[in-house]
């Protein structure tokens, strides 16, 4: 008797786990639809849809009718064009840390390059060039091209850029802005394009005549290059589109989040500097602050043995001090 019992009673116990478990999973099925339903009435719900879109919104630029390169037009009408230079658009419009500042360096760097170009003959838009170059910094590329305007060390020399281990003026934006004059009005010269000269800057005029004479085209449009010099001129006719309306494209800003330069006042020096820091010290301002406004002044020293004579820019009294337009 007592091991019939003692059956029965497992079997309730059994019978009964299973009907808990049973009871769970039902509920959680239960909770799942209603979830998944609410869910999907959320997302139909129009009142959802339009608070939704009213706080969020990715908007895609409309790309202009007509737009022109230095005066040259681009063949927007074309598909593969078209869809070339869409994508550029995207890709910097939307890396907006980027270009944010590419906006604020522009103010304070713009001034300096657009007369520079005008002198020379130089379209204006080549100063989008400098951005799609360095993002208006002097910074060094993998293949060593330094400054602004990205020149290696023997092109630079090639274009009148003093470079050597205590001066390189590929730091500095008036002479290495002369140089960029310079090189893109050879490459017009000979390529009879100015669009073909931003090409050129990019992947060097040998290369180009090459590709133009295998392919046996005349223009950048028709030409397949490298996936880099490919995308080189789209890259920088979208900085012109975003940095000539930044507004149009959903960026806003206040003239004085705009980046000034530091005034300064010119010193010419034609002697051996012994010590920046100390001639620094002298001049009422600290070394950090002399090699930002002197960035082509390499080292703490200018032997300077063929007496030349250099301009060193030394900031103003109040030159280092904000001030709101």
């Amino acid at each position: 008797m007592k091991t019939q019992t003692s059956k029965v009673n497992l079997k309730k116990l059994l019978t009964g786990s299973a009907y808990i478990m049973f009871g769970i999973l039902t509920v959680v099925f239960v909770v799942y639809l209603f979830s998944s339903s609410k869910t999907e009435k959320q997302d139909e719900d129009p009142v959802y849809q339009k608070e939704m879109n009213a706080k969020y919104a990715v908007y895609v630029p409309v790309i202009p009718d007509a737009i022109d390169f230095a005066g040259e037009k681009i063949p927007i009408e074309l598909i593969d064009v078209r869809e070339s230079l869409d994508y550029e658009i995207l890709k910097v419009m939307f890396w907006h840390s980027e270009e944010i500042l590419h906006i604020k360096r522009s103010r304070k760097l713009f001034p300096i390059i657009e007369p520079i170009l005008a002198k020379n003959n130089i379209p204006d838009d080549f100063k989008y060039l400098a951005v799609a170059e360095s993002g208006l910094r002097n910074v060094v590329s993998p293949a060593k091209a330094h400054g602004y305007w990205q020149f290696l060390k023997e092109t630079g020399k090639s274009y009148g850029l003093e470079i050597n281990s205590e001066v390189d003026e590929r730091y500095d934006l008036e002479k290495s802005t002369e140089a960029a004059c310079k090189y893109l009005q050879d490459a017009y010269d000979r390529f009879g394009s100015w669009t073909l000269a931003a090409a050129a800057y990019n992947a060097g005029q040998g290369r180009i005549k090459n590709n133009l004479k295998d392919q046996n085209v005349d223009n950048y449009y028709d030409i397949l290059l490298n996936k880099e010099t490919g995308r080189y001129v789209y890259r920088i006719v979208a900085h012109k589109l975003i940095l000539s309306n930044p507004r149009n494209y959903g960026f806003v800003f206040r003239d004085e989040d705009l980046y000034k330069p530091i005034e300064t006042s010119l010193i010419e020096v034609d002697s051996t500097i012994a010590d920046f820091v100390q001639f620094a010290k002298e001049h009422n301002t600290n070394y950090k602050i002399f090699k930002r406004i002197n960035p082509s002044l390499r080292k703490k020293t200018l032997t300077n043995k063929e007496r030349k004579t250099y301009y060193i820019h030394i900031p103003t009294e109040t030159g280092r001090i904000f001030k709101k337009d």
